[in-house]
């Protein structure tokens, strides 16, 4: 058998023990930075395969490595990510969330078990290949800073630094068996905003008395709007959504203070930096004409993930011999944001994306809803493409 095959009967193999895992999982959902008991679960799983080469990093962070023939040569990063969302799920399934309010919607459940799944099958399979694997399971993909900023800060990269990383995202979109590659430009920058304009509040049957602050909110909501696409480039996404709006108690009373919550998406990071400028000038001048105060904050998020062009190139030929051309497709760009993109400041990355619906017909609900689920073989593809993909780019053609 040729170590292709060997890949592939070994992931088919191991299938049953990875959906074991993946129910484990998703049945006790964490939030970002709290995934102690999913932590603790993966390394005894690790401990299980015997992968003992192991630390703790940024908390409940693991990075442990996997060493082949000649471990020097060369090393190799896999990264998943375990966080849930705060998310109540309306799934019926023997493995539905356990944990009120939480849930997997995004799929990091499926990510952590092929990443387990990949593990075993590099661990079994050491002795017939070269360099050394490094494994990430990553907190906090869902939240400001992102964790992969943290494990980055706490040393996940080095002791060895890898020379590329790869992983993988669940896609509803495709069909399971099918996975998607994007060389360049994949994602986009995501930056949190943060408004809050302060007025003078009192009866709203006297508002000449007031300086009403969701009046001015209305103005600044809209005004934005046309300042980012009037300003931007028309070639170059970008996109600017207010997702909150808190102010008032009565509908008699006009409040004193108005809190806007929103989000920036870019495509370039040049362009992400002036619209930061933009959004806080055109606020802070619009309610200071009506006589209102704003404090505008925009802590810098995720950068935009650009996926290594040579590396994805390789990536996409690796994927069309392992599961045949016809199943290996392009995609597009989405306004979606990935801390991924931490760990591409660094080195060569590629994040390609896995098909898990079922014939076009079922689980087609998207990531980030309540009835988000898998066709489940979709994970033998998952784990055997990751272990593919970073034998190959060890250099063990």
């Amino acid at each position: 058998m040729t170590i292709k095959e060997k890949i592939q009967a070994k992931a088919a193999e191991y299938y049953p023990e990875v959906q074991t895992i993946r129910h484990h999982i998703h049945s006790h959902p964490e939030l970002s930075f709290q995934e102690h008991e999913t932590s603790a679960y993966v390394a005894a799983c690790l401990d299980k395969l015997g992968i003992t080469d192991r630390r703790t990093v940024a908390g409940t962070g693991i990075v442990a490595l996997i060493k082949g023939r000649n471990p020097g040569k060369r090393c190799i990063a896999l990264r998943a990510d375990m966080d849930a969302l705060p998310i109540q799920e309306e799934n019926e399934t023997e493995y539905r969330s356990q944990n009120a309010g939480v849930m997997h919607a995004c799929g990091h459940d499926v990510h952590t078990s092929c990443l387990l799944g990949a593990a075993h099958i590099l661990h079994h399979l050491r002795d017939e290949w070269e360099g050394t694997v490094k494994l990430i399971f990553q907190p906090g993909e869902e939240k400001h800073p992102g964790g992969a900023s943290l494990m980055i800060a706490d040393g996940a990269l080095e002791a060895p630094r890898p020379d590329a990383i790869f992983a993988l995202h669940v896609y509803p979109h495709m069909p399971t068996g099918t996975t998607g590659f994007r060389a360049g430009q994949y994602m986009a920058s995501a930056d949190e905003i943060y408004i809050t304009i302060e007025g003078k509040g009192g009866h709203a049957a006297l508002p000449h008395q007031t300086v009403d602050p969701i009046a001015i909110s209305a103005l600044v909501i809209t005004g934005l709007q046309q300042v980012i696409s009037r300003r931007s480039n028309p070639l170059i996404p970008s996109v600017l959504t207010f997702g909150r709006i808190a102010g008032g108690f009565a509908t008699n009373v006009i409040p004193g203070k108005v809190e806007i919550l929103g989000t920036f998406r870019a495509m370039d990071e040049k362009w992400r930096y002036e619209a930061h400028k933009l959004i806080k000038d055109f606020t802070e001048q619009t309610c200071a004409a009506y006589g209102a105060k704003a404090t505008v904050e925009i802590p810098i998020g995720y950068p935009m993930l650009f996926n290594d062009v040579p590396l994805t190139q390789k990536a996409t030929k690796w994927a069309e011999d392992y599961m045949g051309k016809e199943n290996v497709h392009e995609l597009d760009m989405r306004m979606a944001a990935e801390d991924f993109s931490f760990y591409t400041l660094h080195m060569p990355g590629c994040f390609f994306r896995i098909g898990t619906n079922r014939d076009d017909k079922e689980f087609l609900a998207p990531v980030h809803n309540p009835r988000f689920d898998i066709n489940e073989p979709s994970m033998e593809t998952g784990m055997g493409m990751m272990a593919w993909c970073a034998i190959q780019a060890l250099g063990n053609e």
